[in-house]
């Protein structure tokens, strides 16, 4: 059964792997880089301040938590308990796996930390702001996340699979104790936040992505 699940994997991988072209390298090394969540980030952060700095520090303390939790799990603990080496370590697949920039990451994959943190965030925004297009957003941008780490080679579907039943626990369990704690101390913890303000940091990483790929 698992060979057989690994197969399906393994061919999965390939389908997506092996589309690519100049500008969709470009693209997807960037949309995966850190400079892209350090951008969104940084947006955010600036849109956020307009809010108020207790709404903007309590709002950044519990997305901070979230990935902190989803990162050490998935890296941490699982990769190394599992060992399964990602498509671009494995010797089988060395001279059928489309590398981009020479970026192979670590040796063990499973599960992938990429698609941990970021379904952390954009469920937890979610579930904190209730509002479905916030959550559809950020969940948008996880799923181009993930995508980019299987058509950079550095992970299998199944890698993102798991990372996302990670990312989604870790998002559960920073958004209960703050779900209490917004139903006792209401006037202390941010309620609800425009949902311009998620869509304009994602938008404007996404714009400066698209553009910075054409000249590469």
């Amino acid at each position: 059964m698992i060979e057989f699940l690994n197969d399906i994997d393994a061919q999965a991988f390939g389908a997506i792997n092996m589309c690519h072209g100049a500008y969709a390298d470009n693209f997807m090394w960037l949309v995966s880089n850190r400079l892209a969540w350090g951008l969104m980030g940084l947006t955010f952060v600036l849109l956020l301040a307009r809010k108020g700095w207790r709404c903007a520090l309590l709002t950044l303390a519990a997305v901070a938590l979230a990935v902190l939790v989803a990162d050490q799990v998935s890296s941490s603990l699982i990769k190394h308990a599992v060992e399964r080496l990602r498509p671009s370590h494995d010797p089988s697949l060395a001279d059928t796996v489309h590398i981009v920039r020479q970026y192979r990451g670590g040796l063990y994959g499973f599960v992938s930390s990429h698609a941990a943190n970021s379904v952390a965030v954009g469920l937890l925004l979610g579930l904190m702001l209730r509002d479905r297009v916030v959550l559809t957003i950020m969940m948008c941008w996880a799923l181009l996340q993930c995508y980019s780490r299987v058509y950079l080679g550095v992970h299998y579907p199944g890698d993102i699979l798991g990372g996302l039943l990670v990312g989604a626990a870790a998002a559960v369990l920073v958004y209960v104790p703050w779900r209490w704690l917004s139903s006792r101390y209401a006037p202390l913890l941010p309620q609800r936040l425009d949902r311009h303000l998620v869509a304009g940091s994602v938008g404007l990483t996404l714009l400066v992505v698209g553009v910075a790929a054409i000249f590469i």
